[in-house]
């Protein structure tokens, strides 16, 4: 391969990756044709991007994003995986098309910068993603004022109802007197 084309593939790649900071590596090298495109198009079902790759033209791509960003992982057959809404999400969707499948092997990730092993990643698709977090931060915001107007509705809401029980017997009593006339 001429040093021109080498040139074209690496902006190529650069070019696809743009500015993104998660990028997970795997061998599907295993897989056969068939799971092959059934994986790729779910994948870009869900907006996640995959790229067959020459591990010495990404090394020399992602140079700009800080030396040896993948250097970790990138032996033998690689594959580049990026995209998603977040790194767990992306994390989460390799997880479990690697146990889905058994021949496709994660081989590491760099997420913002920081490299991971294949445990590494496998531990942060066990963990919650950016919306449950934020999910989780709003329901723990809320909850103290959630029991705070139970606490102050709690007892209106039954003087309420004791107001609306003498309402009813118009204050005299004369409902007690209806009944006692029934019983009579």
């Amino acid at each position: 391969m001429s040093k021109a084309v080498k040139e074209m593939l690496i902006r190529d790649i650069q070019g696809r990756l743009g500015d993104c900071r998660d990028l997970l590596v795997i061998d599907a090298s295993r897989l056969d044709a068939i799971t092959d495109n059934r994986f790729r198009l779910a994948l870009h079902e869900q907006g996640i991007q995959i790229l067959q790759v020459k591990n010495t033209l990404v090394r020399k791509a992602l140079e700009a994003s800080g030396p040896g960003v993948l250097d970790h992982c990138l032996a033998g057959p690689s594959v580049i995986v990026w995209g998603g809404e977040d790194a767990v999400v992306l994390s989460k969707e390799i997880a479990k098309w690697a146990r889905e499948l058994g021949s496709l092997e994660i081989k590491g990730a760099s997420i913002d910068g920081q490299p991971l092993d294949a445990a590494a990643v496998d531990a942060l698709s066990k963990s919650p993603g950016r919306l449950e977090l934020i999910s989780q931060i709003s329901g723990l915001l809320l909850s103290p004022g959630a029991r705070l107007s139970g606490a102050l509705l709690g007892p209106g809401g039954r003087l309420q109802g004791q107001i609306a029980a003498l309402a009813d017997t118009d204050g005299d009593g004369s409902e007690g007197d209806e009944q006692g006339d029934a019983a009579a």
